[in-house]
Parts: structure tokens; sequence; C-alpha cells
């Protein structure tokens, strides 16, 4: 019987605004390269397998200057090389750091609030797991979930990122459930499925973007909307 259910942040609970390609695709114009909407979802698919790789070795937070040099110009390499886009290195590190003076800023989607007051009818612990580097407590206000979610686990409270173990044991704590009784919902195979299953909690694909079709690794959903009927095959 599931007692608890954690949830990644961004790409699960919340996404940018403006949105990747609108923010990629100035910035690129800044240089005259052109990228399409299919093409961003592609390349950030890629991107982000890379940055689930880094924190698995390395956390991104941790890592000298001219680490995160090279990895951010990576990253967007493989963003731009969605659409087709081939960058050098050095290219790609321009254009890094004309989308970072960019304003954005992150909004839950549409679906979230709605799932959550479903869940917590249900009776049903909710958390948050997040590698940002923010504390519990701003990262709960800031997108509006106090009132949603019984407590939230960041990397910054922790010490820990996903996919490591810590981070997951920190949240079945907060939540009394032991890890047979726990789902965690997330968007990344390494970070959320693959940690999540590293403690013996039942991962769920949220695949939003629809970069993981074919997954047969555990369920995979496209809408939070989905969660609440999947329960039922825990019972």
């Amino acid at each position: 019987m599931i007692k608890a259910i954690f949830f990644d942040l961004y790409g699960t609970l919340a996404g940018f605004q403006p949105s990747r390609y609108e923010i990629q695709s100035a910035a690129c114009a800044q240089f005259g390269l052109t990228v399409t909407p299919e093409g961003i979802l592609r390349g950030y698919g890629a991107a982000d397998v890379l940055m689930a790789e880094q924190n698995a070795v390395k956390p991104i937070r941790e890592l000298e200057r001219q680490e995160r040099i090279d990895f951010f110009s990576e990253y967007e390499r493989r963003v731009l090389a969605g659409s087709g886009v081939e960058v050098t290195p050095e290219r790609a590190h321009e254009i890094w750091l004309r989308i970072r003076e960019m304003p954005y800023e992150m909004h839950r989607f549409d679906d979230v609030l709605a799932t959550l007051d479903i869940l917590r009818q249900q009776g049903l612990s909710l958390g948050l797991i997040s590698n940002l580097d923010v504390g519990a407590d701003e990262i709960m206000e800031n997108m509006g979930l106090t009132q949603y979610l019984d407590f939230a686990v960041t990397s910054r409270d922790v010490g820990s990122t996903k996919p490591h173990p810590p981070i997951f044991q920190a949240a079945l704590s907060r939540s009394g459930a032991a890890p047979g009784e726990a789902i965690h919902v997330g968007d990344q195979i390494t970070s959320d499925i693959e940690g999540a299953k590293g403690v013996g909690i039942n991962p769920v694909l949220l695949d939003r973007d629809g970069n993981h079709v074919g997954v047969t690794m555990c369920p995979r959903i496209e809408t939070m909307m989905e969660l609440p009927g999947l329960l039922s095959e825990y019972a």
C-alpha cells in the first residue's frame, strides 16, 4: 500500500517561463542561428541526461570554475544539436552566457495543484525532492506549494543530490513511509528513476515532452493527472 509520494521539481512540477524554446531562440538569434521547438525538446532531453550523469559523479554546485564552464558549454552544445545546429564549445559557452542574462521564472504546470489536491484527499504524505541548491522552506514558498506538500528535501538541506541515496532516505524519514510504501515521480531516468529504485522506492516517469517513449523500466505517464489512477496498481 502506498503511503507517500515524492516529486521532482523542474520538469515535473514546474517549468520555465518564457519557455526553453523562447529563451534559446532569442539567444541563438544573436549569433545568426535558428532552432526549432521540436529540436529544443530533443536537445534538452539529451542535455538533461548529461546533467543527471554529472550529478551522479560530482554535483554541479561542487564543480570548479573551469569545470562549470566546460560542463555548461557541452550542455548547451547538446541542446542546440537537437535542432541540427552544431557549434564549437567556445560558441556554445557564448550562447550560454547570453541565456544566463535573460530574465525567466519557474512556474508550476497547470495540472499540478489539482492533482495534489486529489492525492491529499487520499491521506497520502506528499513531498518534494530537489537537487536545487535552495532551502526547503524557500522553494516551497516560492512555488506556492506550502499548502499542498507536507515537506521538501533539497540538496542544500541534505548535502546530497539525486541519484544518491541520502536525499531519498531523508524524504522517507520525513514521510514515515518504508521504501516500498513510497513513489517518486520525476522526469529524469538517472537522477529520478534509477535513484529511487536504488533505495527501493517505486519510481514513476513523468514524460511531459515525450523524450522517453517506450521506457519499460517503470510506469510512464505524460501528465500529472494520470497519477491518481495509477495508484490502484500498487494496492
